[in-house]
């Protein structure tokens, strides 16, 4: 009987000494959650910036007034126009959304299945970003544009796919100030480049201002993130911190490393709980943020349509950052709830986007900063839970392959943007402008 108590008892203190080596008893724990927190701002920042200035890039391709749809002017708040045709882009926003995102599900599905080589991963991401801001700012020609959007897309996909697998080896917290980063990205990045360019600011300078993003995101990785072995797997690395030895023979099978590409690729279909629902909470938020923001105008007010689109990113923004950051106070484990949300924000956008029925602008800045906070709430919640849930062994690929999903749904989105944007630009002008 005592020696029953006693395991009992040294169970439960090596319970207690587990969870306090998750504590931030390390005191150095806070350069990786800082770091982790700017890495996810810079990662994500060219990424903003390219759609919050998507309307001054299309600006920049509609220079051949033979081909344009628009006969009013993104910058002018009225025309004498205004009674014959709705105010439209010859092509929405979804074409830079693809040109933004293309680039990156494609390195993100790639990079699933090569190894985690940290460092050169990191140093093109820098390089990519940098290109990115340098092709925009001196772009004379519409596909050198497109290049340096793409350039931008590379460079976020590459880094989210290495970022979120090498947390797998570090505190679960930093997930948490990585999607607090993201979502602080939006915000800093709309807000810069609005600011920037409302102080008088060239679109192209301002980009070139903008080159300081991937400086600093490499100064965060190399000097103040503390790095970890990757050539072991995470729940090996840890038991080698606790000085405690794992035996591989006692891990569970279904907890195991995985060891090859067939077990990789089977291995798939056990994320999907996580995956889909974030795919269709980013499908629906996208396709409002790209197809339908550019046709929600309200015509002689104080901001005129360009100024219009970029606070409903601005807005959107805010509340993916207020949500990306609230995960240590509120989870959600039920995502596919948010899925259903954003699906009636896309029902209420649309019939808006037709009928411009709404009597103020400020009912859909309040609807924006709602969506918003859903999108970020999806996608923080979705990585928490994965960091808890799943096996420490095979959480490196989990995150990498789960990292596809939101690319996967902005794609979708973009896709479907284009061609919904278009028979929208089509239909008679609403008594809203008239």
């Amino acid at each position: 009987m005592a020696a029953d108590e006693s395991v009992a008892s040294m169970t439960v203190d090596d319970e207690r000494a587990l969870n306090n080596d998750e504590q931030p008893r390390d005191r150095g724990l806070w350069r990786d959650l800082v770091a982790y927190w700017f890495l996810g701002l810079c990662n994500n920042y060219g990424y903003v910036v390219m759609l919050t200035a998507a309307h001054d890039i299309l600006k920049e391709l509609d220079t051949d007034t033979d081909h344009s749809r628009s006969l009013i002017p993104f910058h002018s708040a009225a025309s004498p126009f205004a009674q014959t045709t709705r105010p439209c882009n010859k092509m929405s926003t979804g074409a830079i959304l693809l040109a933004d995102i293309l680039p990156a599900l494609s390195v993100k599905l790639l990079a699933s299945f090569l190894p985690l080589w940290k460092h050169a991963r990191v140093m093109l991401c820098v390089a990519l970003a940098a290109t990115g801001f340098i092709l925009v700012a001196f772009a004379a020609s519409e596909w050198l544009l497109f290049l340096g959007v793409i350039c931008t897309s590379f460079s976020s996909g590459l880094g989210e796919a290495t970022f979120l697998a090498y947390a797998s080896y570090f505190n679960k917290n930093v997930i948490s100030t990585w999607s607090s980063g993201t979502g602080g990205a939006g915000v800093i990045g709309a807000l810069s480049y609005t600011g920037l360019t409302g102080l008088g600011l060239s679109p192209k300078a301002t980009m070139l201002v903008m080159l300081v993003v991937p400086a600093i995101e490499a100064g965060c990785f190399w000097l103040l993130l503390r790095h970890k072995d990757t050539s072991k797997d995470p729940i090996v690395q840890s038991a080698d911190e606790t000085a405690a030895k794992v035996e591989y023979s006692e891990i569970p099978e279904n907890e195991r490393p995985l060891e090859n590409w067939r077990q990789k690729i089977s291995y798939i279909p056990s994320l999907f709980i996580y995956m889909i629902p974030l795919i269709l909470v980013y499908l629906f938020e996208y396709f409002i943020n790209q197809g339908l923001f550019e046709l929600v105008y309200f015509p002689n007010i104080f901001l005129d349509q360009s100024e219009q689109y970029r606070w409903y990113q601005v807005l959107y923004q805010i509340g993916v950052f207020i949500s990306r950051s609230s995960v240590n106070i509120v989870q959600f484990k039920h995502v596919w709830i948010m899925a259903v949300l954003q699906l009636v924000n896309v029902i209420y956008f649309t019939f808006e986007a037709i009928y411009m029925f709404t009597p103020t602008i400020w009912i859909i800045f309040v609807l924006i900063l709602w969506e918003g906070l859903l999108g970020g709430g999806g996608y923080v919640n979705t990585f928490y839970r994965m960091q808890t849930e799943v096996p420490e062994a095979r959480r490196e690929y989990a995150m990498m392959v789960t990292s596809i999903s939101d690319s996967v749904g902005i794609a979708l989105a973009g896709i479907a943007a284009i061609p919904s944007h278009n028979a929208i630009c089509d239909l008679p002008v609403p008594e809203r402008l008239l």
